[in-house]
C-alpha cells in the first residue's frame, strides 16, 4: 500500500486549474495595463481642472516655435468681433455642441471629403495639451481630452485658451501678438475686417497673411455677423 503510493504517477491536474495558471500572467499584465491606464486618466483630468483656473504658461508648439513675444489676453480684453469671427470660421456651431458637431462629422463623411471636422475644443485639446502633425495617438488622446475639457471649462473658457494659444502666423502666437504685429493695434480694439482677415489664417497660419482681405475674410466677416443674430454667439 505504501510502497503503491510512493510509485504511483502524479494525479494529472483538472484542466480548469491548468487554464487558470496558464492565463495568471495574462491576468497580471491586463491589471497593471488598467492601473497605467486609469492613473493616465487622472492625470490628464487633473491637468483640464488646473488650467480650468490656471492659464497655460506655454506649450509644446509655442516653446518649439515662436518668436514674437506673447502675453496673456483675457476674454474680457478681446473684442466680441474677434470672438464670432474665430467661431464662424472655425466652429459655427461652437456653441451648441458638447465637443464634438456631430453634424458636421456626418456632413463630411457622407461627401467623402478630407477635411477635418475638429471643433474649437479639439483643437484646444491638441493646441494646450498635445502636439501638432497627424497620428492615431495624437487623436486618440484629443478625444479623451475633449470631452473633459468641456466638462471642466465654460465655452468662453475655452474660446479664451483658444485665441491665446493659436497660431496667427509663423512664429506668432496668441491674439495679443498676432494684433500686435499685423495692426498695430491690441486685441480690444479690433475691427470686424481686422478680425475676420486674422480668423481666416488660422487654418493654414504659417502661409496665409492677414494683411489684405480675401473671399475667405469676407464670408467670415459674414458668417460672424450671423451668428450674432441668430444666437449661436450666445455663449461668447
Amino acid at each position: 500500500m505504501v510502497l503503491r503510493i510512493l510509485f504511483s504517477p502524479p494525479a494529472e491536474e483538472p484542466a480548469s486549474t491548468l487554464r487558470r495558471v496558464r492565463w495568471r500572467p495574462l491576468r497580471r499584465l491586463l491589471i497593471w495595463a488598467r492601473w497605467l491606464v486609469l492613473r493616465f486618466l487622472a492625470l490628464m483630468l487633473a491637468l483640464v481642472m488646473f488650467y480650468a483656473l490656471v492659464n497655460p504658461p506655454t506649450t509644446w508648439t509655442v516653446v518649439a516655435e515662436a518668436t514674437a513675444p506673447r502675453s496673456w489676453t483675457d476674454i474680457d480684453d478681446i473684442a466680441p468681433v474677434m470672438r464670432r469671427s474665430v467661431v464662424a470660421a472655425e466652429d459655427a456651431n461652437f456653441c451648441l455642441h458638447w465637443g464634438f458637431d456631430m453634424v458636421e462629422i456626418r456632413r463630411v463623411v457622407a461627401s467623402g471629403s478630407s477635411r477635418g471636422a475638429s471643433t474649437l475644443t479639439q483643437q484646444t485639446a491638441k493646441n494646450v495639451f498635445l502636439w501638432q502633425g497627424r497620428s492615431w495617438t495624437r487623436k486618440v488622446l484629443e478625444t479623451a481630452f475633449t470631452p473633459m475639457i468641456e466638462a471642466f471649462w465654460s465655452k468662453r473658457r475655452i474660446l479664451e485658451v483658444y485665441l491665446n494659444v493659436a497660431e496667427f502666423g509663423p512664429g506668432i502666437f496668441g491674439i495679443g501678438a498676432a494684433a500686435r504685429e499685423y495692426f498695430g493695434t491690441t486685441p480690444d480694439k479690433l475691427t470686424p475686417v481686422q478680425a475676420a482677415r486674422l480668423a481666416a489664417v488660422l487654418p493654414a497660419p504659417k502661409t496665409r497673411s492677414p494683411a489684405r482681405a480675401s473671399a475667405r475674410s469676407r464670408a467670415i466677416a459674414d458668417g460672424a455677423a450671423t451668428i450674432a443674430r441668430d444666437g449661436r454667439a450666445d455663449c461668447l
